[in-house]
């Protein structure tokens, strides 16, 4: 047995093991030792740089984050004065202590039973606060970026890329939440800054990062890489009320010196990023609309600064008309909001001349909104007698304007008409005698020739009516003008004629306090941190959870033990046993969401987006409920607006199916239940609200398919699905007790509805476009083949042709013909008018430019050749048509949309040809030389062919008229000639 165990080797412990032994010992009692605090820069950045432990990393981080000064070799230790050393150790904890301790000081920060949680993030944070922090985060985020960039090119990406760019994204996040931070982020840096100019310098860097939109640019690219939940910082219009909720909160403070310039400065420099309504409106709620109301602080933030401050006026009194005076034109209301403007204009003198420019402006007035607001404005001026005075003046020479009446757009004449009546009432009671000699003027005598000779029949009644109202404001019974006319006892008329009589009162504006307290809730802060979160969120589209199994039916089987020995059965194999269910059972949804049946709850389904169930019930269930409550009571109407904006800025979260096409039938279907206030809504919100390039395209689409629904060329098939339920039976219990025949089985099966395709009004225009070129090539086929005297035709054949009876075209007459022009055209060309105007307008994309000629052109086709505006529909197409000719003529796309508008607009003139040449002569002639010279730009090859056979047409057709009506033609021929 002893010799089963040999002697191996000796092994001795030697010194150089008791050396580790010791070393392991005190390595592990290393963090018990209180860490040395730093007493220098220079101390602190040596720190820094050795991989400190995370001790002496916290220890340091206090002693730079310490408001006291700690004196040392060199001073205070404060990272917020500008320098070489303070730039060192900034860089430093941002290239490494931000990636490699942010996750442990995360975990620290998610301890729930801490003292101290997120104490040790402050501090870190505290260090970074300051302009040289923020431009280092940002630096750095934007060197991963593109190094992100770069590596998916030649397919080598590090791994830690992603973590880094996460961890650079929270704390960016972190340093810049609050409603104070760019205040006090300000106030550390400007600190130990001496003179005016080095402030300026320091300001302007920080304008270039938040107004200039570096870090919201970089963070919004840096979030797509890393992936995960979004971040406030990387959504443009959260980034822009953090933006407005900061200078509000940083100008309540009345600040001195340059930072209320600096706050107007960041605040107008702002409006680049895309976001400027969202901007205004947070900037106007948290200094206008709230307890904390400060109009001081608001007239000198936002009303003293030039141009910016026309901009800002404009936004803020539509944002007064949408919230107040829309909906309710009450004189109390009307009153409030004169207050808030007189307001306004006791603490900015320069307010006065703004107002007037607002009222007298080509672009002003409130195109598209209510008159409550006109009112307003005149009421809170109404005190200052020139100010009435010149706008009055004004406003008449602009109306009488030859141009201004043939080339205006006919809701901002409306709208100027208005303004025209309001001043006039408030001078003839400041000033009779004023008025009375106004109306004796030349500018006066011309408006009115100009107005009665104009060829619009629109334009020719806002001058009869206009001249009624003020004559009989400075003249007496006997010497009143009055032109006896149908047109003047309408609705219309007489209400346009009791502006004159309206007297509006100055009254505090508390009532609207009041109303924005308990109307509208108070924004909701960013978020503090995204990595802690409360419970875990995805993004992705939801499991449906399983239905629940249910147990098989047990099965007793008798068995015979006689028939043991039979072999001759054949034995089954059992069956499995069903599968167990993977999912928890506690998170089993088993209060399932039912379908909205009211209005108020399909809104609450779609303000609730991080419900999946309930955004996928109310996405399908809004076309069919919007349009059953069409027409019972005023559910629908008083909801309307908020729905609108609800269903155009609806992001599909869940990847929910066909969202796109769900959400298109309920704007669709919006739109036809409400046409004459839905349709200039979404008309106004294309133009003016800040929604992306597929949202705009998404209100384009629901006008011009709506328009067609409404004209009666479509119809829909939620239309059947809307009906309520009635005494009647189901279609197939109802075939029982009739005699008819049985119905096939198309008709048996139920309805369904049936997806858009997403170029709907693409395939329209198409077939427009054709239906204009067909006539004309099957003309120019039968010419070429020769003169008729030589064709053959036997005798039979020509019996029967002249024998074929010609069908009879039924009469359908189209009664909404007026609705489609007055609610779905003018607003959409008056706005264009608008629009081009400003820096940079959206409608200028060459994708939505084409989409937006074609729904001009789809809506022109639906109102048909028998509308009575078709005139003044006519001259505003026309005009617009030739305007937007030169931002067509670089690209196909839009040159496309361009030629099919003018042929639909040749096409529902076809028996009006001669007054065409009456009154449009020389934009006739302008026309067909324009599309000459694109004809012969476009080259003949596929992709360019039915371009070239399009503006053919147009200058075949163009060419007859011109040859036709050459005669009426020849004063404009000569004219162009020359």
């Amino acid at each position: 047995m002893d010799g089963l165990l040999n002697h191996a080797s000796t092994a001795c412990v030697g010194r150089d093991d008791q050396l580790l032994l010791q070393s392991s010992e005190q390595s592990r009692a290393a963090p018990q030792v209180k860490c040395k605090q730093p007493t220098s820069r220079d101390d602190a950045l040596e720190v820094l740089r050795s991989q400190p432990s995370y001790d002496a990393l916290i220890a340091t981080l206090k002693v730079l984050a310490c408001p006291e000064p700690a004196r040392g070799r060199d001073g205070a230790l404060s990272l917020y004065a500008p320098g070489p050393r303070n730039a060192a150790i900034v860089h430093v904890l941002v290239s490494e202590i931000v990636p490699n301790y942010w996750a442990v000081l995360q975990d620290d920060r998610c301890r729930p039973n801490s003292s101290l949680a997120g104490h040790d993030v402050q501090l870190l944070l505290g260090s970074l606060r300051s302009v040289t922090g923020l431009n280092a985060l940002t630096a750095a985020l934007r060197a991963l970026v593109q190094e992100s960039e770069s590596g998916q090119g030649n397919g080598k990406i590090r791994g830690d890329i992603g973590l880094n760019i996460a961890s650079y994204l929270d704390v960016l996040s972190l340093l810049l939440a609050g409603d104070d931070s760019l205040h006090t982020l300000w106030a550390n840096s400007a600190s130990s800054l001496g003179g005016a100019s080095m402030k300026k310098a320091q300001w302007q860097h920080v304008m270039s990062l938040i107004a200039g939109g570096r870090i919201v640019g970089t963070a919004a690219q840096a979030s797509a890489i890393a992936g995960g939940h979004s971040r406030w910082i990387a959504d443009g219009a959260e980034f822009s009320k953090w933006i407005g909720r900061n200078v509000a909160s940083w100008a309540r403070e009345q600040p001195a010196g340059q930072e209320m310039g600096f706050c107007a400065d960041l605040l107008h420099r702002s409006m680049s990023i895309g976001y400027a309504e969202c901007l205004s409106r947070v900037v106007i709620d948290e200094m206008l609309l709230c307890q904390a109301a400060s109009p001081a602080a608001f007239s000198a933030l936002c009303l003293g600064h030039g141009h910016a401050s026309k901009q800002m006026l404009a936004r803020l009194l539509d944002y007064l008309s949408e919230r107040y005076l829309n909906h309710d034109v009450a004189d109390a209301t009307v009153s409030a909001v004169a207050g808030l403007i007189d307001a306004l204009a006791s603490h900015q003198a320069s307010l006065s001349a703004l107002v007037v420019d607002w009222c007298t402006a080509s672009s002003g007035a409130g195109l598209g909104q209510g008159v409550g607001i006109r009112r307003a404005v005149m009421a809170a001026i109404a005190t200052d007698g020139e100010a009435v005075a010149s706008v009055l003046q004004r406003s008449l020479a602009q109306f009488g304007d030859q141009l201004y009446v043939r080339h205006a757009a006919m809701l901002q004449q409306q709208v100027h008409a208005q303004i025209l009546l309001l001043s006039a009432a408030y001078v003839a009671r400041l000033s009779p005698i004023k008025l009375a000699m106004l109306l004796r003027s030349a500018t006066y005598l011309n408006a009115m020739t100009n107005r009665i000779a104009a060829t619009q029949p629109r334009a020719r009644f806002l001058g009869i009516v206009v001249g009624e109202a003020l004559s009989a404001l400075a003249d007496n019974k006997a010497a009143r003008l009055n032109f006896d006319m149908e047109e003047c006892k309408t609705d219309e008329a007489e209400w346009l004629k009791s502006l004159t009589t309206t007297c509006d009162s100055v009254q505090p504006y508390a009532s609207l306090l009041c109303a924005a307290s308990s109307s509208c809730p108070a924004s909701s802060p960013c978020p503090a941190s995204p990595s802690c979160p409360a419970s875990p969120t995805t993004d992705s589209k939801p499991n449906p959870p399983r239905p629940r199994q249910v147990p098989p039916r047990a099965i007793i089987e008798v068995i015979d033990d006689d028939d043991d020995d039979d072999d001759e059965l054949t034995p089954y194999a059992k069956d499995s046993d069903p599968e167990d269910s993977d999912q928890d059972a506690t998170l089993v949804q088993r209060n399932k969401v039912t379908a909205p049946v009211y209005i108020r709850d399909l809104v609450a389904f779609l303000r609730d987006s991080d419900n999946y169930d309930k955004q996928k019930l109310a996405i399908e269930t809004a076309p069919v409920l919007i349009r059953r409550k069409a027409n019972h009571g005023t559910e629908l109407s008083s909801h309307a607006q908020e729905l609108a904006t609800l269903l155009v800025g609806l992001e599909d979260k869940f990847e929910v199916d066909d969202f796109v096409h769900w959400r298109q039938r309920a704007m669709i279907a919006l739109v036809v239940s409400l046409p004459d206030t839905m349709a200039p809504c979404f008309a106004r919100s294309f133009f003016e609200g800040d929604y992306s390039l597929s949202q705009r395209v998404s209100i384009l689409v629901a006008l011009g398919l709506a328009s067609r629904e409404l004209a009666g060329h479509e119809e829909s098939e939620d239309q059947s699905l809307a009906s309520f339920a009635s005494k009647k039976l189901p279609p197939k219990i109802e075939q029982l007790y009739l005699d008819s025949p049985q119905p096939s089985a198309a008709s048996q099966a139920p309805s369904h509805l049936k997806a858009l395709p997403p170029n709907a009004l693409h395939g329209i225009a198409t077939s427009l476009a054709a239906s204009f070129l067909n006539p004309v090539a099957a003309e120019a086929a039968d010419a070429a083949s020769g003169p008729n005297i030589l064709k053959l035709q036997t005798l039979a054949a020509r019996y029967k042709s002249k024998a074929r009876p010609t069908p009879r075209l039924r009469t359908v007459p189209n009664t909404t013909a007026a609705l489609v022009a007055n609610c779905f055209f003018f607003p959409l060309t008056a706005h264009l008018q608008q629009a081009l105007r400003s820096p940079r307008p959206a409608v200028l994309n060459p994708a939505l430019l084409a989409l937006y000629l074609e729904t001009l052109a789809i809506i022109v086709d639906a109102a048909g050749p028998s509308t009575l505006p078709l005139p003044q529909l006519t001259s505003e197409l026309w005009d617009l048509l030739l305007r937007v000719r030169v931002h067509v003529v670089q690209d196909l796309t839009p040159l496309r949309g361009w030629l099919v508008a003018m042929s639909v607009l040749l096409d529902v003139n076809a028996t009006h040809i001669r007054r065409l040449c009456l009154e449009h002569g020389r934009d006739l002639l302008e026309t067909r030389e324009w599309v000459s010279g694109v004809f012969s730009r476009i080259h003949d090859n596929g992709a360019e062919s039915h371009l070239q056979a399009l503006a053919a047409s147009l200058l075949i057709k163009l060419g007859q008229t011109v040859d036709k009506f050459q005669a009426l033609l020849m004063g404009d021929m000569a004219t162009l000639s020359f």
